[in-house]
């Protein structure tokens, strides 16, 4: 129990790993959604840091912050149709 507020601390939600986000995007109908492959991309890079070369590592990065900037502001008017929003 926290002393602030009298109620059990919770740690850190845990980062779904690149198939669970997967299945999620795929169930929810989410994959058509090029924000949402990015995270996918992401998670999934996430994972793999350990095994990458610090270059490799760093060149994925960069490609994925590239591919994100090149999304731009698509959505700009667009809210409730792509984000769900009223």
């Amino acid at each position: 129990m926290s002393a602030i507020d009298g109620h059990a601390s919770m740690g850190p939600v845990p980062t779904p790993n690149h198939e669970d986000l997967a299945r999620y995007l795929e169930q929810n109908d989410a994959l058509s959604k090029p924000w949402m492959l990015l995270q996918l991309r992401l998670s999934r890079l996430k994972e793999e840091k350990e095994s990458l070369g610090a270059d490799e590592y760093l060149r994925r990065v960069q490609d994925a912050h590239n591919d994100l900037m090149r999304l731009g502001t698509f959505w700009r008017g667009r809210e409730a149709e792509l984000f769900g929003h009223s």
